[in-house]
């Protein structure tokens, strides 16, 4: 008896647990229901469950959960989306701010992969690839001639840091194989910050990331080291992002304990964010750049410091995205984003654009900026259907809500760029296939630049570059010999950039197209008066 004693409690520990495995494996294979059901299913799922057991044909029930919560997800806002598992590292990367890759741009023309920058200390350049190589494999794939796109190729060059990847690839006419160790690889959030004149600096951000502030910050004390007075903010076509890094950058420009913006939604109760720090550009000119692009975390910032009347806004009307996502991570690995406040301004604007209309007309409004004139003209009465509001600053400005962040001065959109022929040498890639063409058959001549001003200042060839370009096109029936003075002057310019793109990336395209651009012109006017 006392053996048994002792014995009995783990008997009855197994008795249960063998209970509890066969009760799971029962339950898994009916629909549940009745007294043993202790949450009532939806009739969302107990459909999915007889499709699942009871259908005439196999069905993929991932791809029908999928496609439910889709339709569930139509019915709520623009913003609230649902992430695949298999999706979800793409979808988060841009934020992280770095990959794991090789370090190389890359377009692919005539079914060939060509290299058109190789990061510098990266694994590319540490492995010895050049501008101008031509893959052929990539591993045991080959990726020449065979209808390879961006996606695949970005697949196999990518992996787990330090895993390697050998490429075969032509150089010079000659064959060669690298072996390159994928590293960590930047996804930098500002894309160019430097001197326009000897007081006045321009920083242009892509994205709010995790990176974006402290990138800002770097830049930002590059620029007062070299006698910044007064900043150029670009934000034009910045999707948004991590709000706090929003706040960060808001932080640096206002001072005190002054508002940044405030959220707050059905369930989630009114959250303010403000200043908490001396800035690091609290005072002097500010202006900052905003169009249509301009979405979300960018639009927190523009508003806060329109609503302070601490900087001058320029450009076009902002997208108007005004609603707070939250990510959570589902069992399966899938994420769903969803819609959780709303964001308000300090004077307690709505950023948020009516969405009542349905998705196909939200996603369709910004066209009908073009179709109606806005992006021409600028805003008319009939644009400020939201309630007016008073600045918070010293000049008491009247601004409004319901629908972005309309500029304190318009500049409106440049229509040289919709010619016909103009948009064939975008739409079928003829103009990227010609600068890279032109920058590696004169490669001498480029490299002679030692810096973007330079290049601004001594580069004269336009003419021999026109007359090549014209010859180009027209092997794609393209003719661009009959467009108009301004458009031809616009194009001239757009060449420039692109040839600087070349040889600097992004820091050499912005500091080019920007000494012929009207938005950023006007705005060296706006900060340089006194």
């Amino acid at each position: 008896m006392k053996k048994l004693q002792v014995w009995l409690p783990l008997l009855f520990a197994l008795v249960m647990i063998v209970g509890m495995l066969i009760g799971f494996r029962m339950r898994s294979n009916i629909v549940t229901a009745g007294f043993f059901n202790t949450r009532k299913s939806t009739p969302v799922q107990e459909v999915i469950d007889l499709v699942n057991m009871k259908y005439v044909d196999k069905v993929a029930m991932d791809t029908l959960g999928d496609a439910a919560i889709q339709g569930m997800l139509a019915h709520l806002d623009p913003h609230s989306v649902y992430i695949p598992a298999v999706d979800l590292s793409d979808f988060n990367e841009d934020l992280q701010g770095n990959f794991e890759g090789i370090g190389i741009e890359f377009q692919i023309f005539d079914d060939t992969v060509n290299v058109v920058s190789v990061l510098s200390g990266g694994p590319s350049d540490k492995a010895g690839l050049v501008v101008g190589d031509k893959f052929l494999k990539v591993g045991d794939s080959a990726v020449a001639g065979n209808g390879i796109n961006t996606d695949k190729i970005k697949k196999l060059l990518r992996g787990p840091g330090q895993s390697k990847v050998d490429i075969t690839l032509l150089r010079n006419g000659q064959t060669h194989t690298v072996s390159v160790a994928r590293g960590t690889i930047p996804l930098p959030a500002v894309d160019v910050a430097y001197m326009i004149n000897k007081e006045t600096g321009y920083i242009r951000i892509n994205k709010f990331s995790e990176t974006t502030h402290a990138e800002f910050a770097q830049a930002m004390q590059t620029l007062q080291k070299q006698g910044l007075q007064r900043l150029i903010l670009d934000l034009r076509d910045n999707g948004g992002g991590i709000l706090q890094e929003a706040i960060e950058i808001a932080d640096d420009f206002l001072d005190g304990d002054k508002l940044i913006v405030y959220t707050v939604g059905a369930r989630s109760p009114k959250v303010e964010y403000r200043c908490r720090r001396d800035g690091l550009f609290e005072k002097g000119k500010l202006a900052i750049l905003t169009d249509e692009g301009t979405a979300s975390a960018s639009e927190v910032l523009t508003g806060a410091c329109q609503d302070w009347d601490r900087a001058t806004i320029i450009g076009r009307r902002t997208f108007g995205k005004g609603l707070v996502q939250e990510q959570y991570q589902l069992s399966d690995g899938s994420a769903l984003r969803l819609t959780v406040a709303r964001y308000y301004t300090p004077t307690g604007r709505s950023i948020q654009k009516p969405y009542n209309k349905g998705h196909d007309d939200y996603n369709e409004e910004v066209m009908e900026r073009f179709h109606d004139g806005e992006v021409l003209h600028g805003d008319t009465s009939t644009n400020h259907r939201g309630p007016a509001y008073k600045t918070l600053g010293k000049e008491k400005r009247i601004v409004y809500g319901g629908g972005g962040i309309t500029p304190d001065i318009f500049i409106g959109f440049d229509t040289a760029t919709l010619a016909k022929s103009i948009t064939a040498l975008y739409i079928g890639g003829t103009l990227n296939r010609f600068i890279y063409t032109y920058y590696i058959q004169h490669l001498p001549t480029f490299q002679a630049f030692k810096t973007p001003a330079d290049f601004i200042a001594k580069f004269h060839d336009d003419d021999k570059v026109w007359k090549s370009l014209t010859d180009y096109a027209s092997r794609d029936t393209i003719d661009i010999r009959s467009i108009s003075p301004n458009d031809k002057e616009e194009l001239r310019h757009r060449i420039r950039a692109l040839m600087a793109r070349q040889i600097w990336r992004t820091e050499g395209y912005y500091e080019v197209s920007n000494a012929y651009d009207p938005v950023v012109n006007k705005a060296l006017e706006v900060v340089d008066k006194n």
